[in-house]
């Protein structure tokens, strides 16, 4: 079975409820039909129900929940809270529920933040930036965690290595030259990730062009001081730094480059030690070994929202809803 088709199934033993905010782009339109008749999740789309449902087509999507809101009955409550939220940069009630019937962005991500769904999709429309602004404004970062990154779960065919071909990559799409204390924090965040997804131990190889002191650098330094910062923050989790790539996930290499570790050759969870090598990393691995590369997941925030490529096809958002579905059922726990 592939991977996706196991995320679907778990996905569809504990139902959750996802918003989808670009209710009026065809993709997300398809994408919903498929999601309601495979049983995925739940789906709040935002917007005017006669409107969307008219460029449905032969899509059948009266399934999902329909939310506008200009006419929605608790606006009033919901600019309340945002407005109190957001009261240090001196925003008004009156500008709260503007902001929310202008931004379906931050009306989605609110519909998260109170309860009515476990989790937000989108990006098809929108960029990244755009997506994250009001997750990180209104949802914020999980407890412990400091700051917000993105990993990419890699499923690569006919592949041994990690979790039969499953890994998770990280961080590939958001933080650029990560410090020592972020390197860990993404460390602990993506085992967690992993875990949640593939419900699998975590085995975390912090990447580098040096094993166990094989060169010396500034670069290398600084992976050896995530690793310590990490072991610190999260003792019970496997996680090893620093490791070459081949230390990493091959065995016999690990064994020789890494005798005394218990995560060398063995690794499933790959952090990099910058967003050139981690974009880079994914990418090859894609390409190259015809891999699937489900992402980017955002991690680290209090509840999740997922973006997406703006050159996504309908099953992408299929496949990030219910990986966002996965997500939420860690979070009702």
């Amino acid at each position: 079975m592939a991977f996706l088709d196991k995320v679907i199934e778990i996905a569809q033993k504990d139902i959750q409820t996802i918003v989808l905010p670009e209710a009026f782009d065809p993709r997300t339109i398809e994408a919903t039909h498929k999601i309601l008749e495979q049983g995925i999740a739940n789906i709040i789309l935002v917007g005017n129900k006669e409107e969307i449902l008219s460029k449905a087509g032969d899509w059948k999507i009266d399934g999902a929940t329909f939310i506008d809101p200009n006419t929605f009955e608790e606006m009033d409550k919901y600019a309340e809270a945002l407005a109190e939220m957001r009261k240090s940069k001196g925003m008004t009630v009156e500008e709260a529920k503007k902001l929310m019937i202008e931004s379906e962005l931050y009306f989605g991500v609110m519909l998260v933040k109170m309860g009515m769904a476990g989790g937000m999709v989108a990006g098809a429309a929108n960029s990244t930036a755009n997506v994250l602004r009001p997750a990180l404004q209104i949802l914020k970062t999980a407890p412990g965690t400091k700051l917000v990154s993105a990993v990419f779960l890699m499923e690569v065919p006919n592949c041994e290595l990690g979790e039969e071909g499953i890994f998770i990559f990280g961080d590939c799409a958001l933080n650029p030259n990560p410090t020592s204390e972020e390197l860990a924090h993404i460390a602990i965040s993506s085992a967690k990730t992993f875990e949640s997804l593939v419900h699998k131990e975590a085995k975390v190889a912090m990447l580098s062009f040096s094993s166990k002191g094989s060169a010396n650098h500034a670069d290398v330094d600084k992976v050896i001081e995530a690793g310590k910062i990490a072991k610190e923050l999260a003792p019970d989790m496997s996680i090893d730094a620093e490791l070459q790539l081949d230390a990493a996930i091959v065995p016999k290499v690990g064994k020789s480059k890494a005798p005394d570790s218990k995560v060398a050759g063995l690794a499933n969870v790959l952090i990099f030690p910058d967003l050139d090598s981690g974009n880079i990393g994914y990418k090859l691995v894609q390409r190259l070994a015809n891999a699937n590369a489900y992402g980017p997941v955002c991690q680290g925030l209090a509840m999740p929202v997922n973006d997406l490529s703006r050159g996504c096809y309908a099953d992408d958002i299929v496949g990030t809803v219910a990986l966002t579905a996965l997500q939420a059922q860690m979070q009702s726990k």
